[in-house]
């Protein structure tokens, strides 16, 4: 276990002087990227030997704390059998037993958070545990339930409340279609939701199959690890299962297809991934409660949306918001933590050339952590507008996150303020926590540039500079920035990510080199560092490998065969992004995206990722 983490280690082996903005750890203070395999590394040797072999051992630590204390839909069926749309007008969550696979086969699982969690590797494979994770709740030992949930949630696009993609035009059929967690437990300290997704019908499915592609299974499932390894809160991946004989039809496109809707329908191997995550709580699931409570909708609509407010709290919050507060003063203390967490997490995207693609505000977690890999993509040719969906427009492109998120804030503020209305102390305290969100998030912006750039200070004019530059030639947003870390004299390193260049471009790129240079130089004027300590620096803030889709395409492709070689292998290089990695990795994952793979459906671009 120690030797995964070996190369990893060395290449953060320095004392970050860079001020820390990456990864929230749950206590209000946020932390460098670059410490977190070392943090990681100790939990490992902390829980060398396994202590979850069995399921069983899994079985004594569950604790259910949203079926125990929040409110079950009173039309719902006690056995989970709950697979049909329908309306839900009432309660946090609705019971539901997951549709198994069939003939499950075991793909992959993140060995990373296993050993987080104490799990054996060889768990994954047990017949117990394979049961349960694709989606078979039958035979659970005690005192595991055997029936999960699934919750509701509101929709807002940018900012616009929405209630018509509901089938029933009123917002009371829109939530977990496809999602439905099986189990809360207790883990060294830590709750965590397992969630399948793919898992079958649930009331909210719209009329869908409840079903995820193992395309889109394996997307998420790397991504979400690949993520983690970045030092970007994030959603966990636990295991992958597909069905050796189960098939859905879904729309994709044909081979080299450049048109912007999917042209053919295929045939997929049905999987289900389990995603976990302190909570599984979203920005729309808020506002699906203060919308009832606005109007009136039941008599309990103002309570439920307190409870619902408060096991947030619990969940995702209890280590910076004391429990003996009254309510007005949490509702305070949770905008501001979570403006500061969103911010965050928008600076570390962008950072890392992550584009979410829909971020909406169920697709936002409360929690302040990625949630949603659907339509989401890396940048490789730096674009302001880069977006991989598309639906997504210029309101969910690249450089437009922040945007994005202060609307997703706006919603999250609205659904507290019903809570706080009548009390004009705190009131005002919550506008201003509202209102101060673009300048927070561009306070967070720019400590994000000027840590990629080896700089102390943002300088505008730098980075003003280099933006239009990027553009022009075009660059590749990872490979620049990895180079521009080797501290070079020199435009050539830099050459590496261009995609095209003529004497002029590169005559300003010399100029803008040489700025820079000085300015670094200045910059450390008053705490000098030598030029290879700040080359190190440079690099835990600058990764070297990225998810690209065209390295995911093949690995899916791959194991529609029964072949998961590259599923596996891309699990290894992407959960070690910093590193300096073998000769023949670096070949493989270290360079620009080929020109034939611009402007392909469902390479370059999609509209659906099921």
């Amino acid at each position: 276990m120690i030797q995964i983490f070996k190369s990893l280690v060395q290449a953060h082996a320095v004392v970050i002087k860079l001020e820390k903005f990456a990864y929230p750890n749950g206590s209000g203070t946020i932390d460098n990227p670059a410490t977190k395999p070392i943090r990681e590394l100790k939990m490992i040797q902390q829980t060398r030997i396994p202590s979850i072999a069995t399921l069983d051992d899994l079985a004594t630590l569950v604790n259910y704390s949203l079926m125990d204390t929040l409110n079950c839909d009173p039309h719902a069926k006690t056995d989970g059998a709950d697979h049909i749309p329908r309306q839900v007008f009432t309660g946090h969550y609705v019971p539901v037993k997951p549709t198994p696979l069939v003939d499950p086969e075991y793909v992959a699982h993140s060995k990373h958070l296993f050993h987080e969690l104490g799990f054996a590797d060889s768990l994954a494979e047990t017949a117990d545990f394979v049961r349960l994770f694709s989606g078979d709740m039958s035979h659970v030992p005690m005192p595991m339930r055997n029936v999960g949930w699934a919750t509701g949630y509101a929709l807002s696009i940018f900012g616009t409340e929405y209630s018509q993609q509901c089938p029933f035009r009123t917002g009371n059929g829109y939530g977990d279609g496809r999602a439905i967690s099986v189990l809360e437990a207790v883990i060294q300290g830590h709750r965590w939701e397992m969630q399948l997704k793919g898992g079958g019908r649930t009331p909210y499915c719209r009329g869908a199959d409840g079903r995820a592609v193992l395309r889109s299974s394996i997307r998420e499932f790397l991504a979400q690890e690949h993520m983690h390894s970045l030092g970007v809160p994030t959603s966990r991946s636990l295991s992958l299962y597909v069905s050796k004989t189960q098939r859905v039809n879904r729309p994709w496109y044909s081979y080299t297809a450049q048109s912007g809707d999917p042209d053919v329908f295929i045939s997929e191997a049905a999987a289900i991934s389990t995603r976990v995550a302190p909570s599984f709580i979203r920005v729309g699931q808020l506002e699906l409660f203060a919308r009832r409570a606005r109007s009136n909708e039941h008599p309990n609509a103002m309570e439920e949306l307190e409870q619902i407010v408060l096991h947030l709290i619990e969940r995702e919050y209890a280590a910076v918001i004391d429990k003996t507060l009254g309510l007005p003063e949490k509702v305070i203390l949770l905008a501001d933590e979570f403006c500061q967490r969103l911010t965050s997490l928008i600076a570390n995207w962008i950072r890392v050339g992550f584009c979410q693609g829909n971020f909406n505000s169920d697709n936002c977690a409360a929690g302040g952590f990625t949630l949603d890999y659907g339509p989401f993509g890396f940048c490789d040719v730096f674009n302001p507008h880069f977006q991989s969906w598309t639906g997504g427009g210029h309101h969910f492109s690249f450089l437009n996150q922040p945007v994005a998120a202060q609307r997703n804030f706006q919603m999250f503020c609205t659904a507290l303020r019903p809570l706080i209305e009548s009390d004009q102390d705190y009131l005002p305290q919550l506008e201003a926590i509202q209102l101060g969100f673009s300048q927070v998030m561009q306070a967070k912006m720019e400590k994000m540039w000027a840590a990629k750039l080896g700089i102390g200070t943002f300088n505008s004019e730098l980075f003003s500079e280099i933006q239009t530059l990027m553009v022009q030639t075009p660059v590749d947003y990872t490979i620049f920035f990895r180079e521009l870390s080797t501290l070079p004299d020199d435009i050539e390193p830099l050459k590496k990510s261009f995609y095209n260049s003529t004497k002029e471009i590169e005559k300003r790129w010399s100029a803008w080199l040489t700025k820079w240079n000085l300015l670094i130089c200045s910059a450390h004027v008053d705490s000098p560092c030598s030029r290879a300590e700040l080359s190190r620096q440079m690099k835990l803030v600058n990764p070297k490998y990225c998810l690209r889709e065209w390295f995911v395409v093949p690995a899916y492709q791959q194991a529609n065969t029964g072949n998961y070689t590259l599923v596996r292998e891309l699990q290894d290089v992407m959960t070690q992004p910093y590193a300096e990695q073998s000769q023949e990795m670096e070949d493989k994952y270290y360079k620009r995206k080929p020109p034939e793979y611009f402007d392909v459906g469902g390479l370059s671009y999609y509209s659906c990722s099921s």
